[in-house]
């Protein structure tokens, strides 16, 4: 499926109501998620695998792997206005992908219980602790402890600890995309009508497993 094709579908989902700040949210638009996904395709090849979204916002990334062929797709995300989204978007496509799909409302902490089998694939956009210092911390030790082949992982381009989280869960990392991230004035402390920052996508794999020519950082 060519980018503008799976763009297009995505674009068709509910979208996400961004409406807590605390929690960070900001929606994953369709052309950046149909691109990234794609990549991750290219790389680690959805079709047939388990794919965990972890802060899965209105499930686009999720949503995303099911329509390239994934096996089953879990989506995790915490607020329940959101969930129903995420529901509502599972189901128009119940019928038209072979693949199974698992909701669940968890506000995710180390003592979220873990899957009965581990992903072949994590995906997440998280929040980057922006408005709440160390937000994305838990959601990130908590993907990196589940065991996955690979986690791959949106985040703010300025963030710096990253990798060496990885590398304390045993996970080498490099770095497929970067990008711009379109912030819409939706939130009481913007002040500007059109924003952007810089955004870039980790692949998080096992030693040994690097799929891209690019010294890591």
């Amino acid at each position: 499926m060519r980018p503008k094709h799976l763009a297009i579908e995505l674009s068709k989902l509910q979208p996400h109501p961004c409406t807590s700040v605390e929690l960070e949210q900001y929606a994953t638009e369709g052309d950046l998620a149909a691109y990234w996904i794609l990549g991750i395709d290219q790389v680690d090849e959805v079709e047939g695998k388990r794919i965990l979204d972890l802060g899965a916002g209105n499930g686009i990334l999720g949503l995303g792997c099911l329509l390239l062929g994934a096996q089953h797709v879990t989506l995790v995300e915490a607020d329940p206005q959101v969930i129903e989204r995420a529901k509502a978007n599972a189901e128009s496509l119940s019928l038209r992908c072979e693949g199974t799909t698992e909701i669940i409302q968890e506000h995710i902490s180390l003592e979220t219980e873990r899957p009965e089998i581990i992903p072949d694939i994590v995906v997440m956009n998280p929040p980057w602790g922006v408005q709440t210092p160390k937000a994305d911390r838990p959601l990130l030790e908590y993907a990196f402890s589940l065991g996955a082949p690979v986690v791959h992982v949106l985040h703010s381009a300025k963030s710096k600890h990253l990798q060496a989280l990885g590398r304390d869960h045993g996970y080498e990392s490099e770095a497929m995309l970067e990008t711009e991230f379109r912030l819409p004035p939706i939130y009481l402390h913007h002040t500007k009508k059109k924003a952007t920052t810089t955004v870039r996508c980790w692949r998080f794999h096992r030693p040994g497993d690097a799929k891209l020519i690019e010294d890591e950082e």
